[in-house]
């Protein structure tokens, strides 16, 4: 009996230290757990159980003869528990870190934003500001609903100049068709300006406006075609310079002007217009979103 009571004591006394040791190292052990949990989440916020294998593994210690471990295994634990510790720490300065230059590079991001959009205003409002100023004045007749306009005088063609002026607009017209458009542009020009009597004139006033504006220079194209109109109403290329400039006015950002434009080209001409500006006249209203 006696043997049984000192075996229950000795048993007894042996579990207490068992039980009552661990508790510290447990306790950072369920703290290390959660804190690692919350840095999962940091770093997998989609990762859905993404598991970071740990750098620290248990190691078998050496065992001391008698089958007794050479260390005492809570003060392994400890250690272990200690350098977990740290590594946590050091995870969640570098998270801390990256975080910060995140910051830093939207900060950056947003301000390159306003700088760009700024910069592209300021672009925008000198290039309007570079634009021929006869370009608004295209609008100014057409606004005011007058459907006349007066022809300005030319000079008297020179002796015989009528097949000189009829050469000087082939010759233009054959550069256009070859799309060399600056050198049709200087040719026409040249020909309205030296045979301003020619029957020929309006067609090379006309044709040099579609020059510049097949190159792609509507604000210059509106001028010619305009000049075209208003220097001579009556001539054979005149309507055709409406209906062109309204394109130009719509290549500039202009639909309103355009549509006005068309509208003195119905007023003026009407059922008089040759059948190449009655063909076009349609989806020209079409593109400009004018309303009949």
């Amino acid at each position: 009996m006696r043997i049984h009571i000192v075996a229950a004591v000795l048993l007894a006394g042996c579990a207490v230290p068992a039980i009552s040791q661990p508790q510290p190292v447990e306790r950072r052990v369920n703290k290390l757990e959660q804190e690692m949990r919350a840095v999962q989440r940091r770093v997998f916020p989609n990762g859905a159980g993404s598991i970071v294998e740990p750098e620290i593994r248990p190691q078998a210690g050496p065992i001391a003869s008698g089958g007794t471990p050479a260390g005492s295994a809570v003060s392994d634990l400890t250690a272990r528990v200690d350098a977990l510790e740290a590594q946590l720490a050091s995870l969640t300065g570098q998270i801390e870190q990256s975080g910060f230059r995140v910051r830093q590079l939207e900060e950056a991001m947003n301000r390159f934003r306003s700088e760009s959009d700024a910069r592209i205003v300021s672009l925008e409002k000198a290039a309007a500001a570079a634009q021929p100023p006869l370009v608004s004045q295209a609008a100014e007749p057409l606004a005011s609903g007058a459907q006349t306009v007066s022809a300005t005088p030319g000079q008297s063609a020179p002796a015989g100049g009528t097949d000189a002026g009829e050469e000087a607009y082939n010759r233009g017209f054959r550069l256009w068709e070859r799309k060399d458009f600056a050198g049709a542009q200087a040719a026409l020009q040249a020909m309205a300006r030296d045979y301003p009597k020619h029957p020929k004139a309006s067609w090379a006033r006309n044709l040099a406006g579609r020059a510049f504006l097949d190159e792609g220079k509507a604000a210059t194209a509106a001028k010619v075609l305009l000049n075209n109109y208003q220097t001579d109403p009556k001539g054979e290329r005149a309507a055709d310079s409406l209906l062109f400039l309204g394109e130009a006015l719509v290549k500039l950002g202009k639909p309103v002007e355009a549509c006005q434009v068309y509208d003195e080209l119905r007023d003026v001409y009407g059922a008089g217009m040759r059948d190449f500006v009655k063909q076009r006249l349609p989806k020209a209203r079409a593109d400009a979103k004018c309303k009949s």
